[in-house]
């Protein structure tokens, strides 16, 4: 990843257009930022969220707040609460997220 270009900015996200994206089950909304290659979202996924697809891009997600679970192609499961983080590249481990309880999410 190449971060060059992006001058010191303060975001402040209430003020980040928000986008709903259905899931398989319940809500997730994104507050989206672009800087060059570089995508920054604060996410909210609704109670009962369960993602529609497999994704296979890369991320580093940073659970703020609630309990998510990520389930990998290849059946690995895991529960991550607020303070844990995920970190994965692009093409590997294809995963998908669902939470009971709604989660927020910095990725």
């Amino acid at each position: 990843m190449d971060m060059r270009g992006i001058p010191f900015e303060v975001t402040e996200w209430t003020s980040v257009e928000r986008t709903e994206h259905p899931g398989a089950s319940g809500v997730a909304t994104w507050h989206t930022r672009q800087f060059g290659d570089i995508r920054v979202r604060l996410v909210h996924y609704s109670p009962g969220y369960v993602a529609d697809h497999w994704c296979s891009k890369g991320h580093i997600l940073l659970v703020l707040e609630g309990e998510l679970q990520t389930e990998l192609e290849d059946g690995r499961r895991y529960t991550l609460g607020q303070g844990m983080s995920y970190q994965v590249g692009d093409g590997d481990a294809p995963h998908r997220s669902s939470t009971q309880t709604g989660a927020k999410l910095f990725i």
